[in-house]
């Protein structure tokens, strides 16, 4: 189960990066196009960067969000290795005796 959580944090802070680095094009599309004055295109740039401050305020929400839950997920991992220390010992010395026998197979 926490493989789960652990793979959807990382989609979330992937997806996170991913649209900071399409407002941050966008933004620099917007900056590229300002000494232009057609009509229609200063309305679409307008519309662009009334998308663009709202995007920016949802994805400050969501890596808060994102945040907070890696905090728990790593509060709970910490709880659970220390209520039941064998169990993560044993998990830890697989995992380990499986990479040794990949990284010696070569």
């Amino acid at each position: 189960m926490n493989d789960v959580a652990s793979d959807t944090q990382v989609n979330k802070e992937k997806l996170v990066r991913d649209l900071q680095r399409v407002i941050s094009d966008a933004e620099e599309l917007l900056h590229a196009t300002a000494g232009q004055t057609e009509g229609k295109l200063v309305e679409m740039r307008e519309r662009i960067r009334s998308n663009l401050v709202d995007a920016r305020h949802k994805l400050g929400d969501l890596e808060e969000k994102v945040k907070d839950k890696t905090k728990e997920v790593a509060r709970a991992t910490d709880d659970y290795v220390h209520e039941h220390p064998w169990p993560a010992i044993g998990a830890a010395v697989g995992v380990g005796l499986v990479i040794g026998l990949l990284i010696g197979r070569r």
